[in-house]
């Protein structure tokens, strides 16, 4: 499938062979298969080499965001990295980032595709990949890229003279992949001792031996060993990376001895608060608030625009996938606009604009000196949380999904609701709940624009409607490009004035439960029920 993608560059850029291409690869299969990160990562190169164009090849397993990162500092055209990311053990995968450092959106992705399908027949040369040890066109970027990313990491360290002091303890686990020494290098560029790892996961294993599965997000039951280690070690806050280290997990031990695992929209309303006052305090007398910027997508929590309202700085929804962010972003920094944060609600955040993608590596760091500058105020994480959603709002969330093996019942599923009480009308109600405005990605509608058009472009391919009550909530139904799931994101934004948790909580369950009876009646349907 590479040489679709090599066939498509040499159509995009006269200068390929020039500026050359970067691979990267994670640590998995490398034992169990023959089929492992590095051996597709050596059959990817070798198409290029065989081809005469110049390869920035890693010697060894990286980041994730390192790939997006080399792109732009080696002036590549673009970089694939090999990675299944946190899925099951079994699978594989690749993305592929643009020479402007973000992963491709459409129209790349449909191209590249035809031209995949073009080319099926392997190339001469194309399956030798001993081309990666032998030919002179190979470059080695590791140490370059390596001390490039944490010089540039310290960009966003605010507090060095803190970090150098604290006497926090914080566990690291990389859950059996890339991360164990990028984390500890970038803990060292902020001035802090290095984080305790874990020692049976900081190893790289491609069997993911000690967690159910190799997803962070899963909470609690996977980050045991870690919560363990720190109650031995009297660490109070744990970060956690994902297999290729783009995704952060985050917990934190409370004064009664549980812990907290945050959600990703909770650490997004950490990192919002953070990385604005951090700007503010560091930033010229002549800066203009207008100027700068924050990024979700749009079944992320509201939280950023509630904060940005207030302190009035722009905040953008883009399309779900961290793609979309990528590009906006490069287009706002293009146009000399500033962008502070941006982040999706599955625990992907990007703190600064070296890297236009999500980074676990630079997050994970963001949140020790988060940490460490509030225990200087005497506050925990969960504690400030608290303290932001006082002062912006509480936002609460709730995502889960249906299973749904068959696609024509998740089509009819969504038509109904696009013709609920008569031809072409979308509902005005859920149940008791008033609903206000509707938007339809699938189609482009939406009731809120005085065009009825939506801002975000429309993409026909997967499901989603966005539906706003009148008490605040905004609730999403979309189905998972990748899974044979209904997911479903609900959150009720409230005012800083509505200060009843409890309360809150409570009518979000409520309006959860007529979102699932009226608008995707799981029994007639014979949906499978998982609570995520």
């Amino acid at each position: 499938s590479f040489q679709g993608i090599y066939k498509y560059l040499e159509r995009c850029f006269s200068d390929f062979k020039q500026r050359g291409f970067v691979v990267g690869y994670d640590t998995r299969g490398q034992v169990t298969s023959n089929c492992s990160s590095k051996k597709l990562a050596k059959l990817t190169a070798a198409v290029l080499l065989a081809k005469d164009v110049p390869v920035y090849f890693f010697s060894t397993y990286v980041p994730t965001p390192f790939v997006p990162y080399a792109v732009q500092q080696l002036k590549a055209v673009a970089g694939v990295m090999i990675t299944a990311s946190h899925n099951r053990k079994e699978d594989n995968g690749y993305k592929v980032y643009w020479e402007n450092g973000a992963q491709i959106t459409s129209p790349h992705d449909k191209e590249i595709i035809k031209c995949i399908e073009e080319c099926v027949e392997p190339w001469n040369g194309s399956w030798n990949e001993n081309l990666v040890d032998t030919s002179p066109l190979r470059q080695d970027p590791l140490k370059k890229i390596c001390d490039c990313y944490m010089e540039d990491l310290k960009r966003i360290c605010f507090h060095r003279e803190l970090n150098v002091q604290t006497n926090l303890k914080f566990v690291h686990t990389s859950f059996h992949g890339v991360g164990h020494d990028y984390v500890q290098l970038a803990f060292k560029a902020f001035g802090f001792q290095p984080p305790i790892p874990v020692p049976e996961q900081k190893d790289p294993d491609p069997d993911f031996s000690t967690v159910r599965c190799p997803n962070p997000e899963e909470g609690e039951s996977v980050l045991e060993l870690s919560l363990r280690l720190a109650e031995k070690e009297n660490a109070k806050v744990v970060v956690a990376t994902d297999p290729d280290a783009d995704r952060l997990a985050v917990a934190e031990q409370q004064e009664n001895g549980c812990w907290k695992v945050f959600t990703g929209n909770e650490l997004a309303a950490l990192f919002g608060w953070w990385m604005f006052s951090c700007w503010k305090e560091n930033c010229s007398k002549d800066a203009d608030v207008k100027n700068v910027y924050m990024l979700a997508t749009t079944v992320s929590s509201k939280i950023l625009r509630a904060i940005a309202l207030e302190e009035g700085f722009h905040f953008e929804e883009t399309l779900p996938g961290f793609k979309w962010i990528g590009s906006r972003v490069k287009e706002l920094l293009d146009n000399g606009k500033e962008v502070l944060f941006a982040f999706e609600e599955s625990i992907g955040f990007m703190c600064g604009t070296s890297v236009l993608d999500k980074d676990g590596v630079s997050a994970a760091v963001v949140i020790a000196e988060m940490a460490t500058y509030l225990e200087g105020q005497n506050l925990t994480l969960a504690q400030k949380l608290m303290e932001v959603y006082e002062k912006y709002g509480y936002h609460i969330s709730r995502t889960s999904y249906f299973l749904c093996y068959d696609p024509p019942t998740i089509k009819r599923i969504f038509e109904r609701l696009r013709n609920f009480d008569a031809p072409q009308s979308y509902p005005n109600f859920c149940g008791i709940y008033n609903i206000l405005h509707v938007r339809d990605v699938t189609t482009g509608y939406d009731s809120s624009q005085p065009n009825k058009k939506s801002v975000l472009p429309v993409s026909k391919s997967s499901q989603m409607i966005t539906f706003t009550f009148q008490n605040g909530c905004v609730a999403t139904l979309r189905t998972s490009g990748t899974e044979p799931k209904i997911k479903y994101y609900a959150e009720m934004c409230a005012l800083p004035e509505q200060s009843d948790r409890s309360l809150l909580e409570a009518e979000l369950q409520k309006l959860i439960e007529a979102l699932i009876e009226n608008f995707l009646e799981p029994d007639k349907n014979g949906l499978i029920w998982r609570s995520a």
